[in-house]
């Protein structure tokens, strides 16, 4: 196969699949690494991909893009649906205690789910989410606490130096947290500093923290990190991580569960 055939098929496989891997395309093509390194570097140098480690991305999933919710709610939603339905199993049956849910939409599939349990449960639900807020007060009976701050329009989340001191003072007993990169060198990572910030801050207050994401977050990287890889305890995906993921994510101690 010519160089320029390996090039159109990359490309659409990136349209197609949303990321590429070194290793999977040079077992695809049947060439070495070093062959799809290159073609993956004249990819980027005329812009149609952006390079990540061990693969390539589209060159439009910048380190500091980020789309907006109503975005978000048309992208992957069975598999966030499966995502949240999965990631309730870390509560157990008869779980009363506190849960913390992050802002985002793969975090919003985690809160349809556990709707129908809080009208009779002795569940007490925290959050900094407008769009979670709004929701989960129209359940009857629910226990809800709504942290309050400076309201990104973005994402509809509370950030700021308040909001951030108000979850430092809480000990909640599991935080469901979204992100838009997970990576085995970089860990969990967001484009938005007050974002990172607020997510900082519940992943080091909660006694156990469970991440959701959907495949597409893996082996990504954003511009600002906010948690390492053992600061988490499970990680809830719709698709099995790579092979470099999946050892880093073993060697700190993070359990995969696939929806």
């Amino acid at each position: 196969m010519y160089a320029t055939e390996r090039h159109e098929q990359i490309e659409r496989l990136l349209i197609a699949e949303g990321r590429v891997s070194v290793v999977a395309l040079a077992e695809r093509f049947d060439v070495t690494t070093e062959t799809i390194r290159r073609d993956l570097d004249h990819l980027a140098t005329i812009g149609a991909l952006r390079r990540v480690h061990g693969g390539a991305v589209p060159s439009d999933r910048a380190s500091t893009r980020e789309p907006s919710i109503a975005d978000r709610l048309q992208h992957h939603g069975a598999a966030k649906a499966a995502i949240g339905r999965r990631a309730l199993e870390a509560l157990g049956d008869g779980f009363s205690g506190s849960v913390f849910l992050d802002a985002g939409t793969t975090t919003g599939a985690v809160a349809a789910a556990l709707a129908p349990a809080l009208a009779h449960s002795r569940i007490e639900v925290v959050t900094h989410s407008l769009t979670l807020g709004h929701v989960l007060a129209g359940v009857p009976g629910a226990s809800l606490t709504l942290v309050g701050g400076r309201i990104r329009g973005l994402t509809a989340a509370a950030v700021g130096a308040d909001t951030v001191r108000t979850i430092e003072g809480l000990r909640p007993d599991v935080a469901f947290v979204g992100t838009n990169g997970v990576s085995a060198a970089f860990g969990l990572s967001t484009p938005d500093p007050d974002e990172a910030a607020v997510k900082r801050a519940i992943v080091r207050a909660a006694r156990r923290v469970v991440v959701v994401a959907d495949a597409e977050k893996l082996d990504t990287e954003l511009l600002v990190g906010f948690a390492a890889l053992p600061d988490l305890d499970v990680l809830v995906t719709d698709a099995a991580p790579g092979a470099e993921l999946t050892t880093a994510l073993g060697e700190a101690g993070v359990e995969v569960w696939i929806a």
